[in-house]
């Protein structure tokens, strides 16, 4: 059976806010553990990564090694259309292009341009691993945007291959689709936190991905779960023995009870997910006051049984 490591690309989406840089930085890290030469591609100007790792934020475009067998890129998808048509336009410098009129309109126009030429430079890392030496990579970890606009990158080239039919991009284009298109070569991950809203975003992006090119996610990663430390009849003890106690032990009591809803809740929505015919891992919740390196190690460690 192929491995998630196998693959040339890895792509993690998921609603805003669920965790997914955490995630794609916790998957890099494994798969260095593992061997492989790794690079997580952040899309837009976030630079996260860098700072994880007591770095300072590399410039877009620049690979930036964070550890051994692991490096980063941020690609900004503005700045990668400006130089695409620079290197069309030749001696055009970027500063005078930016400012034109004719490249305003076409970043507007040309639908999936800026998206397509992100994923042109992602494809570009993939094929990187063929290469021989220190620049290649064995695995590229996408950390997409939130849900839908990742979905847009995965559907530019559809998109705009159906303007572009011949040239460079014509080609680019179709290297692209059987990219994602290959489960031998490309995986989705999700990233869900364990609520309505959320998994219910990750269960249209499943539709949405079988709808564009007849894939199904990998699996979902479900962030932040609580522990369920009692049962309801233990609840119920605690509850009636604080009672009798003082305000510090029934303040105690109701806190215990809140977090076991919260629980129960969450892990109804983990059962709406395991419906579904793909794999559900769940993280628990990073008691502290920020995630660090070494709560991000702690989930790769995990996941590594998992994934």
């Amino acid at each position: 059976m192929q491995s998630i490591l196998d693959r040339k690309l890895l792509f993690v989406t998921g609603k805003g806010g669920v965790g997914k840089t955490t995630m794609a930085a916790a998957i890099g890290i494994m798969a260095a553990r593992a061997g492989r030469r790794t690079i997580v591609v952040e899309v837009g100007e976030q630079s996260q990564l860098a700072r994880l790792f007591g770095l300072p934020p590399a410039a877009p475009g620049i690979e930036a090694r964070l550890q051994a067998g692991l490096s980063s890129i941020t690609i900004d998808p503005d700045r990668a259309l400006l130089e695409w048509l620079q290197a069309i336009g030749g001696r055009i410098s970027g500063r005078v292009l930016a400012s034109s009129g004719t490249f305003q309109y076409f970043a507007a126009a040309a639908p999936g341009a800026k998206e397509l030429v992100s994923m042109v430079k992602i494809w570009q890392l993939t094929r990187s691993a063929r290469r021989r030496g220190a620049g290649g990579y064995d695995l590229v970890v996408v950390d997409a945007p939130a849900t839908g606009h990742a979905l847009g990158l995965l559907r530019s080239p559809q998109t705009f291959g159906a303007i572009a039919r011949v040239g460079p991009i014509a080609g680019h284009t179709a290297e692209v689709q059987e990219l994602l298109g290959d489960p031998a070569l490309s995986a989705y991950l999700a990233v869900a936190l364990a609520s309505e809203m959320a998994v219910t975003e990750a269960l249209e992006l499943q539709d949405a991905l079988n709808g564009q090119l007849a894939r199904n996610l990998e699996a979902v990663i479900v962030n932040s779960l609580l522990p369920r430390r009692f049962t309801g009849a233990e609840l119920d003890r605690v509850t009636r023995l604080a009672e009798s106690a003082d305000a510090v032990a029934l303040a105690a009591a109701r806190a215990a009870r809140a977090v076991h809803e919260r629980s129960r809740l969450q892990h109804n929505q983990m059962a709406r997910l395991r419906r579904r015919s793909f794999e559900v891992i769940g993280v628990p919740f990073v008691w502290g006051s920020r995630l660090d390196l070494a709560a991000v190690e702690g989930i790769s460690t995990r996941l590594a049984r998992k994934l």
